[in-house]
């Protein structure tokens, strides 16, 4: 079936449909990554966005049950140059039409994704909608300036279980991971360090989770922005200073409002499993997988309290703090990879010897 990707400023790319038939709305952002297209589906830090993927040919190797990172896939929809009308590899269980058929995503191929991504990073992330079959171009236009953007709108709650549960049950020390949207592998790389992993959904009182006499907090990632979570702000505040704390992407985000700074809009965000960024503490530089579309301004932050460890190459912007008294420190980047390089994996381990230190302390 014929479709379009119709975007706020009037452009509009036809291309066929696949998967489900249906029109979604969201923010239309890229990612630069070559693999890892059934992790990236599966973030649901892309709640609220239509993502558009800069390699061309997308689906080659299938899909399989082995490598989701949430129960369900969480975007609007996905835009492919092409889409891969055979799979081949050993793991490979169904292919990417077969599963967006299920999971009922939608999903437009035959489009110009290059052109896509030169829109955005000259204009910036826009509203668009994808639309099936042939309507009325002025039409999907105004449906599409209608819709509702991501800045001020709270959608964590739209990702994130209920109730809260146990992921391993049995471990040297307990971890409560605080779920804005948490990625599988950040709770696979804390249960290998053999730690007991309970997640709390991020609407959860603070009481509730001092009731787990946790030894130390993680605050996941998570989708949209970061700004209207007070809720959760005032959660992470009750609990700074009482335990380790490792904030991730959205969490680092919040810890940065926990202590004063203040959050801003990317112009078009960092999507991609490629992006330079130094250690500050060590002057290492590492690759790193990233996700957002909102920033801490670091001028807000108070240097007598905050220390800044990590900086983005590419622009500059804040990557990395660590509190000068607690043992409290965030990353913007992905460090449980999945996908994408594993060159930071070690700040899990980092995480776990403040655990430790707390204990003998």
């Amino acid at each position: 079936m014929k479709g379009h990707l119709v975007v706020e400023d009037g452009t509009i790319y036809t291309g066929k449909i696949f998967g489900a038939r249906a029109v979604r709305y969201g923010e239309l952002i890229f990612n630069t990554s070559m693999t890892g297209y059934q992790e990236i589906l599966f973030d649901p830090s892309y709640k609220g966005q239509i993502l558009a993927m800069t390699y061309p040919l997308i689906g080659n190797y299938g899909v399989n049950t082995e490598d989701c990172e949430s129960e369900r896939i969480h975007l609007e929809g996905f835009v492919v140059r092409e889409k891969s009308r055979i799979y081949s590899n050993w793991r490979a269980q169904k292919s990417l039409e077969e599963l967006f058929k299920e999971q009922k995503v939608v999903g437009l191929e035959g489009v110009d994704t290059r052109k896509i991504t030169e829109t955005i990073r000259e204009f910036g992330a826009l509203k668009a909608g994808i639309f099936p079959g042939n309507r009325d171009k002025r039409e999907m236009v105004t449906l599409v300036q209608k819709s509702p953007s991501l800045v001020g709108r709270d959608i964590v709650s739209r990702v994130i279980k209920s109730e809260a549960y146990t992921w391993q049950n049995f471990g040297k020390y307990k971890v409560v991971v605080l779920d804005c949207g948490v990625k599988y592998n950040i709770l696979r790389l804390l249960a290998r360090l053999n730690l007991k992993v309970v997640v709390y959904p991020a609407t959860a009182p603070w009481q509730e989770i001092e009731k787990e006499e946790p030894d130390g907090i993680l605050i996941s990632n998570g989708p949209g922005d970061p700004e209207p979570l007070k809720t959760v702000v005032s959660t992470v505040s009750n609990l700074v200073g009482r335990h380790p704390v490792f904030g991730i992407c959205l969490g680092h985000q919040i810890l940065g409002q926990v202590f004063g700074g203040k959050t801003y809009k990317l112009k078009f965000g960092h999507h991609g499993a490629n992006h330079p960024v130094k250690d500050l503490t060590t002057g290492r530089i590492y690759i790193t997988v990233q996700n957002h579309g909102f920033c801490v301004d670091q001028r807000t932050l108070d240097e007598t309290e905050i220390e800044i460890t990590h900086t983005n190459l590419n622009d500059g912007t804040l990557e990395g703090m660590a509190h000068k008294k607690w043992p409290i420190f965030s990353v913007q980047f992905h460090p449980e990879d999945a996908p994408g390089p594993r060159d930071t994996e070690y700040l899990f381990t980092k995480f776990y010897t403040l655990i430790e230190n707390a204990q003998e302390s």
